[in-house]
């Protein structure tokens, strides 16, 4: 198996626009950029959590988590909703 060459790549991006046509390859284009972004978003914050979780078990810093806000797509502010947390009730 050898190194892809141009005829190969344009065999294949000739299939993909006989396959799903011109009007909806733009359309996935963009699905699949705005799922990276939210990935990425997502391990972003994820990384940030597991440093603020560092910091607390470490003592350095007490302060009160902020709430948390779930966000349809990263910049998207009309239908970010703010969640609730569940409050822990011991009972004994």
């Amino acid at each position: 198996m050898g190194q892809v060459g141009i005829w190969q790549i344009a065999i294949i991006a000739g299939l993909l626009l006989l396959l799903f046509g011109a009007k909806r390859l733009p359309d996935m284009a963009r699905s699949l950029g705005k799922s990276a972004r939210i990935l990425k978003s997502e391990a972003a914050a994820m990384k940030n959590e597991g440093t603020a979780e560092s910091n607390a078990d470490s003592g350095t810093a007490e302060q009160a988590p902020a709430p948390k806000t779930i966000q349809a797509a990263p910049g998207d502010v009309t239908t970010a909703r703010p969640v609730e947390e569940p409050k822990r009730t011991t009972q004994g």
